[in-house]
């Protein structure tokens, strides 16, 4: 009697990891995604959307100073590519060909707005690199 309660056990434990979604990547530009400062808004923004709103869906994710772009990783299951578009949107950046929130964008530092609003790297110093303290 107890292997076969052991045998249905192991069964229903490999049919229920066979359930579990795999984890998807997506890559999302945004175009005043470009400095360590804004890096560090937007993920301190992800880290507080991901306990709430997602579920705790997103894994982790990478950003791109160079690029302007971040790779994140998620469960499909409780997140997905609009919900991290749209919590980008509320970080108050640009996610692809979605603009941020008016509200949001208007927040963040004059160094964290589109190079059409005078935002970005200026020349001769980079932004993308944390200053020394």
């Amino acid at each position: 009697m107890k292997k076969v309660f052991f045998v249905c056990a192991l069964f229903l434990s490999f049919q229920a990891y066979a359930q579990q979604p795999k984890q998807q990547w997506v890559t999302i530009k945004s175009a005043n995604l470009k400095c360590w400062e804004c890096k560090d808004k937007l993920e301190k923004y992800l880290v507080q959307a991901n306990k709430s709103t997602m579920e705790s869906g997103l894994i982790q994710w990478k950003i791109n100073l160079l690029q302007g772009e971040i790779k994140v990783q998620f469960w499909p299951d409780r997140a997905d590519e609009s919900m991290i578009k749209a919590a980008l949107n509320n970080a108050g950046f640009d996610a692809n060909e979605d603009k941020a929130e008016p509200e949001a964008y208007a927040k963040l530092p004059p160094i964290c707005k589109r190079a059409e609003d005078g935002g970005g790297p200026k020349p001769p110093k980079p932004c993308h690199i944390p200053p020394v303290q």
